[in-house]
């Protein structure tokens, strides 16, 4: 376990607004599975009142603490979740659950 990419990774979400952000691409995510859909952040922004530099702020930080992979398809955005490090907290959750 890495506690520097840990501590990443929790800062990055200890901003209510990124949090809210975050959980929106999950929530996409989770339902474009499914259907096998892409998770465009122009959706998403449709639902969260905050402005475009701010969410761009934000997918910056969740990029950087490694929580979502993103990619430009067209004019578009798309965000993926790094199910990888998903993995990682969930491991690390369970560690300190005893």
């Amino acid at each position: 376990m890495n506690t520097k990419k840990m501590a990443k990774v929790f800062k990055a979400l200890s901003n209510p607004n990124r949090l809210e952000l975050y959980l929106k691409i999950v929530e996409k995510h989770e339902t474009n599975y499914e259907t096998g859909c892409d998770c465009l952040i122009s959706d998403i922004t449709k639902y969260l009142n905050i402005g475009a530099p701010t969410i761009s702020h934000h997918l910056k930080e969740l990029t950087n603490a490694e929580l979502i992979f993103t990619e430009r398809k067209g004019k578009y955005l798309v965000a993926k979740i790094n199910e990888e490090m998903v993995n990682e907290v969930n491991e690390l959750l369970k560690l300190y659950k005893r």
